[in-house]
């Protein structure tokens, strides 16, 4: 006999629609066999869109016999969480190093063949740790660039104007390299390269995110907005396997369904609202971009500072700052433990937890303090509750044919090449070759 298991928090009514057709059609069973291979990838964020990209990139792919959908719940399209609003960092010193060994490679190669420096802001970086005073602020107290609802947590990341002989011997004294031109020496107490030249690049987050679903979409992938429900697993005998997923389109009230013999979850911090048995739990963030002023020159560098503000109130602070080649520099402040909203359109922005960080940046630059305030934003980083992390392979004790992507913390944008190349493999050559991804197989979380 064979039965349909609906695995998910569903609704009543959604509940009665599904369990009054159990048995599965004859053609879903050829599928998960020896015939035509279905693939659906649940969620449109870097991980997703990348996913989609190596999975039409690879040889095995045949277009006559293989579909690759990939679904979105947003109504606004793909990189509406973190894959749009992260700061883009790709580093050789990144973790986990299974992933990174895999994935730093193949954002070169990437780069490379798809024109990256144009399309998606492709560039090495110089990366450091700051450490100095901030200038006191023109109006109040700083604040902490907390959001409100939620308790600080890490994101796990790592007066006067002087004479020009005075910044030299400040920044020899400091080591505040020379071309650092848009943070102010008299005000910086040390600086450190935290990695050596060639190990850290960055690109652009939304618009790799987009890029890759571009160039899947051209290889064939079908792309589809809506809300998946359920993940739909046939039950026949001891034999578990995937079936497909049911979903709610943007343009109707009526659930669909989607077959499958893959399904690749990838929704990030809303990856348990399908598999509930995920440990995932969210941080949020807060970012800004700023726009300095017309043909101010902005020096390729990240920066992870300690700021030490002036003032009764918040002592300390340490945003990140990432100098980008669009004219934008993007800064972001601690995470919080705010509740996780139902989906990613309905995540909310703290504007008084943006302006603490425009403070906090802008006091110790005046390239940023005299810029303008592009963007003010939040997103959901998706984190192993029990540690560890990411969470990449098949789901096997659950059903075959699940396979999971998720749990990147901030590192989504860094690891998701080799993340999806791993899935390519599993896939299509039915066991990951690129690296050893033990540690991270969904038996050990679930």
């Amino acid at each position: 006999m064979r039965m349909l298991l609906v695995l998910c928090s569903l609704s009543t009514t959604s509940t009665k629609r599904l369990a009054a057709s159990r048995t599965l059609p004859t053609r879903f069973a050829t599928s998960m066999s020896t015939g035509p291979q279905n693939i659906v990838i649940v969620g449109g964020g870097i991980i997703g869109c990348t996913t989609a990209y190596y999975l039409a990139s690879h040889p095995k792919f045949d277009r006559s016999s293989t579909t690759i959908t990939l679904i979105e719940a947003s109504k606004h399209g793909v990189a509406q969480g973190a894959s749009g609003k992260a700061g883009g960092l790709v580093a050789k010193w990144a973790y986990p190093k299974e992933l990174v060994g895999v994935s730093f490679p193949e954002h070169v190669r990437l780069a490379q063949e798809h024109d990256g420096p144009h399309r998606w802001g492709w560039r090495f970086v110089n990366c450091g740790s700051w450490e100095g005073r901030g200038e006191p602020p023109a109006a109040s107290e700083p604040g902490t660039g907390v959001g409100s609802g939620g308790r600080r947590k890490s994101l796990e990341k790592t007066l006067g104007l002087p004479s020009e002989a005075d910044a030299r011997k400040q920044r020899a004294a400091s080591g505040l390299p020379e071309d650092l031109n848009w943070i102010r020496p008299e005000l910086t107490d040390a600086y450190s390269p935290m990695a050596p030249a060639g190990a850290t690049a960055q690109v652009h987050p939304y618009l790799f995110t987009t890029s890759m679903l571009e160039l899947a979409q051209e290889r064939g992938v079908r792309f589809v907005q809506g809300k998946v429900t359920a993940v739909n697993i046939n039950i026949s005998g001891s034999s578990r396997h995937v079936s497909g997923v049911t979903y709610l389109p943007h343009s109707s009230d009526s659930p669909e369904t989607l077959p499958a013999t893959h399904i690749i979850l990838a929704a990030g911090v809303w990856s348990p609202k399908l598999v509930p048995s995920l440990p995932i739990v969210g941080t949020r963030a807060h970012s800004i971009t700023i726009r300095p002023r017309p043909g101010t020159p902005i020096a390729p560098y990240v920066l992870f500072t300690e700021i030490a503000l002036p003032g009764r109130g918040v002592k300390r602070a340490s945003p990140e700052i990432y100098a980008r080649p669009t004219n934008e520099v993007y800064c972001c402040g601690p995470g919080d433990d705010s509740p996780v909203p139902e989906t990613v359109d309905e995540v909310q922005v703290d504007q008084a937890a943006c302006e603490s960080i425009r403070e906090h940046v802008a006091s110790i630059s005046r390239e940023l303090a005299e810029g303008e305030v592009d963007k003010r934003q939040a997103c959901f980083l998706p984190v192993v509750s029990v540690g560890g992390g990411p969470i990449v392979g098949e789901a096997a004790t659950i059903a075959k044919g699940l396979i999971i992507a998720t749990g990147h913390t901030c590192w989504g944008i860094c690891n998701a090449p080799g993340t999806a190349k791993a899935l390519a493999e599993l896939v299509f050559d039915g066991k990951i070759k690129c690296a050893n991804l033990s540690k991270l197989k969904p038996s050990i979380f679930i």
